[in-house]
């Protein structure tokens, strides 16, 4: 059976699909209204569900789109959240900040590959880059190093 999406409700759960953790992000264009009304059908449809303040993409909603639910590789370890914030000490990073997450990440002992931190923060793979070179390397210190695994994917850690 073929869903029949507006293209507004088609944008949304796209968008969402290409993000790592399906979060459902109306533009900023879209307000009052006709925000609230796309977000009503697609929890009515069930291709979306409340989280916290945001909205996530259910199965059925990538199934909407004629995709499914990305599955993550055993080898890609999530990043913690509570127990590693005390592996921002001495170090002026608020927790629970982008740059916080790419720290964490950095300090795994695998370190992690330029996607995985694309992911844990949700930004371009020249963002990271770049904060990894400006803010890590040069203002705070740390010694990123640059590495190659098996499959010739970048592996940034601090050393």
């Amino acid at each position: 059976m073929i869903t029949k999406l507006t293209p507004i409700q088609a944008l949304l759960l796209r968008t969402a699909a290409r993000r790592g953790d399906g979060r459902v992000i109306p533009p900023d264009t879209l307000r009052g209204g006709a925000r609230a009304k796309v977000l009503t059908a697609l929890l009515q449809r069930g291709w979306i569900d409340p989280a916290d303040n945001d909205h996530l993409l259910t199965d059925a909603g990538y199934a909407a789109i004629g995709q499914q639910r990305p599955v993550p590789p055993d080898d890609v370890q999530p990043v913690g959240t509570i127990g590693d914030l005390q592996l921002l000490e001495g170090i002026p990073i608020r927790p629970g900040t982008k740059l916080a997450a790419l720290v964490m990440a950095l300090r795994r002992p695998l370190g992690a590959t330029s996607l995985q931190l694309m992911l844990a923060t949700g930004w371009q793979p020249h963002t990271v880059r770049g904060a990894i070179s400006g803010m890590l390397r040069k203002k705070l210190g740390l010694n990123v190093v640059l590495a190659h695994n098996d499959s010739g994917e970048r592996v940034y850690r601090v050393a």
